[in-house]
C-alpha cells in the first residue's frame, strides 16, 4: 500500500502548501452536509467553548500523518480510535456510534476530496495521473481511523462516483447551520477577536465559497462570484513568505521532519512523483 509519510509521495509535497489551510475549513463546511455525521460533531464536540483548539487538533493529526513517523502516527491514532469508540449520538430518537464506518468514510472522503479539489482550484496543478496517486496513498489514512483500505476510494474517478451515491442523503439542518457560523467567526477572547472580520473575509466565506457547486446550493448560502480567483490571489501571496518561515507555524510537523531525516525531504512541488 502506498503511504502519505514517505517523502516521495504525491501527500509529502502536497500537505506544505499554504492552501491547505483554507482546505481544511472548507473541508468541515462539506462534512456538515452529512446530518448524521454532523449531529455526532455538534453532540460531542466543545469546539463552541474551544474553538481554535479542535481546528488545531484536527490539523495536527492530519499533519503528523504526513510528517510524523510510523510510530507516532500509530500512537496518534490508537488515541483517535479510542476516543471515537466511546462516543454516541442521537438522531431522529436513534442512538449511533461516531464511528460508524459509514460516518468514518464520509469524514475521510470530505477530507481528502477538499484538500485534492481546493488546491488545484487554487494553481497547484496536479496531472490526473498524480491525483490518482494521491488518493491511493490516503487510503491508508483511513485505516488510521478504522477502515479497511479496500472500502475506500482510491483514484479520481472512485472518488467522484462516491460523492454521486451519497448525494441523495445530504442536506442543510440546524447542526449544518451551526457549523457555518462558528467556520464564519469562531467565539474568540482577547486580541483575536479583532481579527475576525479579516478572517471572516479572507478564509472563512472563501474557505466555503470553494466548496463543489451542488455543495453551496445545499448548504443554502451564496459564495463568492469570483472565488477562484481570491483563492490563487492568497495563495500566491502566502507563496511570498519564505518557506522556512511557513515551517516554524505549528504544530511544527514539516520543520520536525526535515531536522530528522535531512533538507533533502523538504516538500517541494517539483519533487512530485
Amino acid at each position: 500500500m502506498l503511504e502519505p509519510n514517505d517523502p516521495n509521495s504525491v501527500s509529502w509535497q502536497m500537505y506544505a502548501d499554504p492552501t491547505m489551510w483554507v482546505a481544511g475549513i472548507s473541508s468541515l463546511y462539506l462534512q456538515s452536509l452529512h446530518p448524521k455525521a454532523v449531529a455526532g460533531v455538534v453532540q460531542n464536540s466543545n469546539f463552541k467553548t474551544d474553538p481554535f483548539g479542535r481546528l488545531r487538533r484536527t490539523a495536527d493529526f492530519v499533519g503528523l500523518g504526513v510528517y510524523g513517523t510510523d510510530e507516532a502516527i500509530e500512537a496518534a491514532a490508537a488515541r483517535v480510535r479510542a476516543t471515537h469508540r466511546g462516543l454516541r449520538g442521537v438522531i431522529d430518537g436513534r442512538t449511533f456510534r461516531v464511528d460508524e464506518p459509514e460516518l468514518l468514510l464520509w469524514v475521510h472522503c470530505s477530507e481528502v476530496y477538499s484538500f485534492e479539489t481546493v488546491l488545484n482550484r487554487a494553481g497547484y496543478g496536479l496531472t490526473d495521473r498524480q491525483k490518482d496517486r494521491y488518493y491511493a496513498e490516503q487510503r491508508f489514512a483511513a485505516t488510521l481511523v478504522g477502515l479497511h483500505a479496500d472500502e475506500v476510494p482510491g483514484s479520481k474517478r472512485e472518488m467522484e462516483e462516491y460523492f454521486e451515491a451519497t448525494r441523495p442523503i445530504l442536506k442543510k439542518t440546524p447542526d449544518s447551520e451551526l457549523i457555518y457560523d462558528f467556520l464564519h467567526g469562531p467565539a474568540t477572547q482577547g486580541v483575536l477577536r479583532h481579527g475576525m472580520p479579516v478572517y471572516k473575509v479572507l478564509v472563512g466565506h472563501l474557505a466555503y465559497s470553494v466548496l463543489p457547486e451542488w455543495a453551496t446550493e445545499l448548504h443554502g448560502h451564496a459564495p463568492y462570484r469570483h472565488a477562484t480567483l481570491w483563492l490563487r490571489m492568497l495563495r500566491r501571496t502566502a507563496l511570498l513568505v519564505p518557506p522556512g518561515l511557513r515551517r516554524l507555524v505549528p504544530p511544527g510537523h514539516i520543520r520536525r521532519a526535515i531536522a530528522r531525516d535531512g533538507r533533502g525531504v523538504t516538500p517541494s512541488k517539483a519533487r512530485l512523483p
